[in-house]
């Protein structure tokens, strides 16, 4: 109870009430009091009103005090002209009060000009009932606010949770909720992984650990070794607990908590360690299935040959949230004893039919180039009758070009694809843009243009396909940009570290899309 209920409550009785601190000073006083006696009012000191028998009053207030129930008893001050007034009493300590000080309840009636004593004494205690049950009802207020706030966080944790798993889709973000949203759902100061990598990420051959190189964040009980991590100061003192993770049927591994709080319910302890045995089970096969795109798309891409007076490097990459395999491509082919071709695509889409067009394109092109591989308009031209012909709703990207060592010439046509880029030793660099032509497939009998440049010895010429600079809700025109802004920072380098580099230009980027590199240097001729 408050003071201002305190005032509230007994404003409307018809005898004097009294708020008193042990020292004698009033708190509050309802209007009967001032009416009875106009000091009585909040501030004044009860010691005041009969200052000539001080030790008595001071016994007087120390027996209320020492009692939680009404105490019968006299209280006897003079007035404004020094008449003694005589009040019997009921005091009692306010057990309700949390000041700095005790304090007392005085209920007074004065003696001799209405002397209802006993009423006053069932008023009293009525009072006293009201107040004990006002105040009770507060505590189970106070205590129930607090278990529906506490209940209401919790619930609120568990769908933070629920929400930042459902969109952990690898292995490194579901660890990465695990240490840092779980804890709170549980109640508790770290939670850690321990967990089976071969059970999660099943070997795609012998000798495969099956361990993602960037699934980081946990301890693979296959390979004890592999993790070393500290955990904070607190939960290295506290007791852990080990939930086991299952899912499936598997037995994935287990679930360490710290410091769990007494007061949550084993269900939902349980119910928190299965949500995340789902997520981590969900995103063990997104792994996999993912690896396994990945070894067919590399099986499709051809070996290059070693060719004479030429350096090549490949590099490839699936799209960061694509599983199925897809239709890039790139090829390197020696049409004669002075020309080499080079050719790079991507077939529209994603699945296991755009991969078969795009082995079958590869296919036709080494039969096409050795017929008229100098000639790139013709190699176009052949390959979209062929793609008409054989895959009449197909869409193909691509570009072909024909290197020529004795005039050291590079002729190129494109058939909608992004233009090469042509880097100088120095980092100096200029997209190949001119020939373009529609893509392959759509649009029958297109005249294809190309256009010729002459490299330079140590010349590098950067073949892509189009995930390299594309991404979400942004020009393409950006990243072509980025991509000579990088050119700058790539002098010096061997061809291979240049293809590495430029595949991993944007280490912190999501790419939609296959990313598909050949990088040919042009050194000088021997």
């Amino acid at each position: 109870m408050t003071l201002g209920l305190f005032r509230a409550i007994t404003r409307p009785l018809p005898h004097a009430v009294l708020l008193c601190q042990a020292d004698g000073r009033v708190l509050a006083a309802n209007p009967a009091a001032v009416r009875c006696d106009d000091r009585l009012r909040p501030g004044t000191s009860v010691f005041d009103l009969r200052p000539d028998d001080t030790p008595w009053l001071r016994r007087q207030l120390a027996v209320w005090l020492s009692s939680g129930s009404p105490v019968p008893g006299a209280l006897v001050i003079k007035d404004a002209d020094g008449r003694m007034r005589r009040f019997r009493c009921h005091g009692a300590r306010a057990t309700w009060w949390d000041g700095p000080q005790p304090a007392l309840q005085l209920h007074l009636v004065e003696a001799g000009t209405s002397d209802q004593f006993v009423a006053l004494s069932q008023q009293v205690e009525a009072l006293n009932r009201e107040v004990a049950f006002r105040r009770a009802t507060e505590v189970d207020r106070a205590r129930l606010l607090a278990a529906e706030q506490a209940a209401r966080a919790q619930l609120q944790h568990l769908y933070d949770l629920t929400a930042a798993l459902a969109g952990a889709i690898t292995l490194a973000e579901v660890s990465h909720v695990v240490s840092d949203v779980a804890p709170a759902a549980l109640g508790a100061i770290a939670a850690e992984l321990y967990l089976h990598s071969a059970r999660l990420v099943p070997p795609l051959q012998p000798g495969d650990n099956g361990l993602p190189a960037d699934a980081g964040g946990w301890t693979d009980l296959d390979r004890p070794s592999s993790s070393d991590r500290s955990l904070p100061g607190e939960a290295a003192d506290a007791v852990p607990i080990a939930l086991s993770l299952e899912a499936d049927g598997v037995h994935l591994g287990m679930l360490i908590v710290y410091g769990s709080d007494s007061s949550t319910a084993p269900e939902h302890v349980t119910a928190v360690a299965q949500q995340i045995a789902q997520a981590l089970r969900r995103a063990g096969l997104h792994e996999h299935e993912h690896r396994v795109a990945e070894r067919l798309q590399l099986s499709l891409l051809p070996q290059l040959p070693r060719l004479p007076g030429l350096e090549t490097a490949t590099c490839y990459a699936p799209g960061s949230d694509l599983l199925s395999v897809g239709g890039d491509w790139y090829d390197v082919y020696e049409v004669d004893a002075d020309h080499i071709g080079l050719s790079i695509g991507d077939v529209a889409g994603h699945g296991l039919h755009e991969a078969t067009v795009m082995a079958q394109i590869t296919a036709a092109l080494r039969n096409i180039v050795p017929r008229c591989g100098t000639d790139p308009a013709a190699v176009l031209d052949e390959l979209n009758t062929f793609l008409g012909r054989y895959h009449p709703n197909g869409m193909a990207t691509a570009c072909y070009l024909v290197f020529e060592h004795r005039t050291r010439t590079l002729t190129y046509a494109r058939a909608g694809h992004p233009p090469p880029l042509l880097i100088h030793a120095d980092g100096a660099s200029a997209y190949l843009d001119d020939a373009a032509s529609p893509p392959l497939g759509p649009v029958r009998n297109v005249r294809y243009r190309q256009a010729d440049v002459t490299v330079t010895e140590d010349d590098t010429v950067l073949l892509y396909t189009d995930g390299l600079i594309e991404r979400r809700r942004e020009d393409l025109a950006v990243g072509m940009e980025r991509l000579t802004a990088f050119a700058h920072t790539t002098s010096g380098l061997d061809i291979a570290e240049l293809c590495d580099r430029f595949l991993h230009h944007q280490p912190e980027a999501a790419f939609p899309d296959d990313r598909a590199l050949l990088a040919v240097r042009f050194p000088r001729p021997t």
